[in-house]
């Protein structure tokens, strides 16, 4: 039932883009959008709550809903409706992050002959009228929710390769939505379709050869297959490293994380702010539930070519995030080390791997989402102001903001006291126990080496002087500000209150 209110909430959207004039749309896809996710969530809360303790499978054994996949579907909805809010917000950017760079310009005092494009006012009006946001973007958003929601809880891979494109193709389109800088964003959604494309070739290459293996593409008939049969393990094995091609892309872990930092940078950051933190969710879901399901038995033979994955994304993210100096493409860089901590989590074929991972998930979504929120607030007459050394001195012109993000980057540094440092304790706790402590070795070093660029940053915000034309904090208004309540409070009682996030995420294993 979440799961088809979500997509039922997404049909609905596009009915309110076709019928309602542009000027009612924006509050009826806002009302809808929350209505949406608080019925979505109603309904798993009372599953959950009740005969969601045993795992089930549905839709003609398509679907599997068991605890991890609550835990995940619940995940979502809290991300998403974060999300949502930032999508939301009009104030920050006025008329909305989506809205013609023309009349955003004009609406400031630049006049109509500011446009490149004449193009930039025919959907908009006259630059006498305010701005309007397109909201178009609802929509897409909840199709690209679905999507993730049916990409965890598939129990075979052609379901789940239905809901990668179900996911993916939204939020091609979500990428080139920006209105201020048009170009930027227009070239980040051209090269996360082109390589999301070809991910999605290798994925389905792989459902073939791992099909002409086993028989069938349900991940219990792969696992039976796997460790019952006489024939030759090479199609086995070589549709299992395209899958994991497929799987690490949409995951950001290197080196396959080629499209993140040039798509973080250039999406609208409302959209970069629910790419980074639901598609995570999503991607390691499904990594989960492949390698745990499927091809759980057969761990010995794959778990040293993940080993080498895992390293080479955690030392690229560190390494290369330290050369940063776009604060967006830091972050970018960040995700992809944590992919790689992550990763140890998913190779724990252990109950103590998932429950990590699930946690992890959910306290680096949360913290991922508010930071992209204040990055959204720092701003200069050409929008945000990303190049890091924009944020010099800001703690003088706006302590509070400093002070946020300064707390929020400790987190995903794995301080203590934050959801970051209980996060990492699970996973790497998980992946000692299952006898990765060499990996987990160079985890630490790789946290410690990604701990120098968060820390650059807040001795930039608190130590350096601000330049005098240097950029100014943007006052958030209700939305943006409700993000960042959540993310801040789910940082800091994830770090200090963890257990009732780790029981529930530990309640239960994966059904197939």
């Amino acid at each position: 039932m979440p799961l088809l209110v979500v997509l039922g909430t997404a049909c609905v959207g596009v009915l309110i883009e076709a019928f309602l004039p542009r000027h009612q749309r924006w509050p009826a896809q806002v009302a809808l959008s929350v209505a949406g996710i608080a019925v979505a969530g109603l309904t798993l809360g009372l599953y959950a709550g009740g005969a969601g303790a045993e795992g089930v499978l549905t839709l003609a054994g398509a679907v599997a809903v068991d605890r991890p996949t609550l835990f995940m579907w619940g995940a979502l909805l809290a991300l998403g409706l974060a999300s949502v809010l930032l999508i939301a917000d009009r104030s920050v950017e006025p008329g909305g992050a989506f809205i013609s760079s023309a009349v955003a310009r004009a609406a400031a005092g630049g006049g109509p002959g500011t446009s490149g494009t004449a193009a930039d006012d025919r959907d908009y009006g006259s630059p006498d009228q305010a701005p309007t946001m397109q909201t178009e973007v609802f929509p897409f958003a909840f199709f690209a929710l679905g999507g993730m929601m049916a990409f965890v809880s598939a129990n075979d891979l052609l379901t789940m390769f239905i809901a990668l494109e179900v996911l993916s193709l939204p939020l091609y389109l979500m990428c080139g939505l920006a209105r201020r800088r048009r170009l930027l964003s227009q070239e980040a959604a051209v090269k996360y379709f082109l390589l999301g494309a070809f991910a999605s070739a290798f994925f389905l290459y792989g459902l073939a050869l791992i099909y002409g293996y086993a028989g069938s593409v349900r991940f219990s008939d792969i696992a039976e297959a796997s460790v019952g049969s006489a024939r030759s393990d090479a199609l086995l094995f070589a549709g299992l490293a395209l899958l994991v091609v497929g799987l690490m892309f949409k995951a950001s872990v290197g080196p396959f994380h080629t499209w993140t930092p040039d798509v973080y940078q250039g999406a609208p950051t409302p959209v970069t702010a629910f790419m980074a933190a639901c598609t995570k969710v999503a991607a390691f879901g499904g990594i989960l539930r492949v390698l745990h399901e499927a091809f759980g038995d057969t761990r010995w033979e794959w778990r040293g070519v993940l080993w080498a994955v895992a390293i080479a994304s955690m030392v690229i993210g560190a390494v290369i995030g330290l050369t940063q100096t776009d604060i967006k493409r830091m972050v970018a860089y960040s995700s992809v080390a944590h992919a790689g901590f992550l990763l140890l989590g998913a190779m724990a074929i252990t109950p103590e791997g998932i429950s990590g991972t699930l946690f992890y998930l959910l306290a680096y979504g949360f913290n991922t989402i508010a930071i992209f929120a204040v990055i959204s607030l720092v701003r200069d007459a050409d929008g945000e102001a990303s190049h890091l050394s924009q944020w010099a001195g800001l703690a003088k012109r706006s302590p509070v903001a400093a002070y946020t993000m300064a707390f929020l980057l400790l987190g995903l540094a794995g301080i203590p006291l934050t959801s970051g440092f209980t996060a990492k304790f699970a996973v790497f706790s998980a992946a000692l126990a299952d006898g990765m402590a060499p990996l987990v070795v160079i985890a630490l070093i790789a946290s410690a080496i990604a701990a120098f660029f968060y820390l650059r940053v807040i001795v930039l915000m608190f130590f350096n002087e601000p330049a005098p034309d240097g950029p100014a904090v943007t006052i958030p208004g209700a939305f943006t500000t409700a993000a960042i309540t959540l993310g801040v409070l789910f940082t800091l009682l994830l770090g200090i209150l963890p257990t009732p996030a780790l029981e529930w995420a530990a309640g239960g294993v994966f059904v197939s």
